[in-house]
């Protein structure tokens, strides 16, 4: 167990900085499941801009490699581009 107070404090952030990224992340999940199974172009279309800034902002926070979020946008423009 931590000694200090900083590093009690620096427990406690970590761990609220830990469950916030996993919401952002698991929500972004979501929102990409949800547009990997739309079949209306329009509606995927919009579902598109809005997953592309969630995973942009992913990527900036560093709660996923920007290559990791380059290559999902990839894919995902791709799917939507073939509907």
């Amino acid at each position: 167990m931590a000694n200090h107070k900083s590093a009690l404090k620096r427990i406690r952030s970590n761990e609220a900085k830990r469950l916030r990224n996993r919401y952002q992340h698991k929500t972004t999940r979501t929102f990409v499941k949800r547009l990997k199974n739309t079949a209306d172009k329009a509606e995927a279309q919009e579902l598109l801009k809005t997953v592309v800034g969630m995973i942009d902002k992913l990527a900036k926070n560093n709660i996923i490699h920007k290559n990791n979020a380059s290559n999902q946008k990839s894919k995902l423009t791709k799917l939507v581009a073939s509907l």
